[in-house]
């Protein structure tokens, strides 16, 4: 019993010397301060955010036009090298339509001010 006594007391000084004892509602915000509040307009995040969807129908057009190039070994690379270009390209136009066609919401921020 001796032993929880002294180690709730050692605690206690320590918090104490530390000023990390109990805060109470007077100190906190800290005087001569205000609370600065605006409407800030947000966008909304687009459900489909990595363009998975133009990323695929681009890979499959840029791979069947590829496909259509060369022959051998070069019809294999024509085929994956347009896959990549479609792909890339295809991501690019759905985030092109999804900038486009973005939605917003208005939110309000409030932060602390020291006058």
């Amino acid at each position: 019993m001796n032993l929880r006594i002294t180690l709730a007391a050692g605690l206690a000084a320590t918090l104490l010397a530390t000023g990390l004892g109990p805060i109470h509602a007077q100190d906190y915000p800290p005087p001569h301060t205000h609370r600065v509040c605006r409407d800030v307009q947000v966008r909304d995040k687009p459900s489909d955010k990595h363009q998975i969807a133009g990323t695929a129908i681009g890979a499959v057009a840029g791979g069947l036009l590829g496909h259509q190039v060369g022959g051998g070994k070069g019809k294999t690379l024509a085929t994956v090298g347009g896959a990549v270009a479609g792909g890339y390209a295809g991501k690019k136009v759905q985030e092109n339509h999804q900038d486009n066609n973005a939605t917003y919401h208005i939110e309000r921020r409030c932060h602390e001010v020291s006058d």
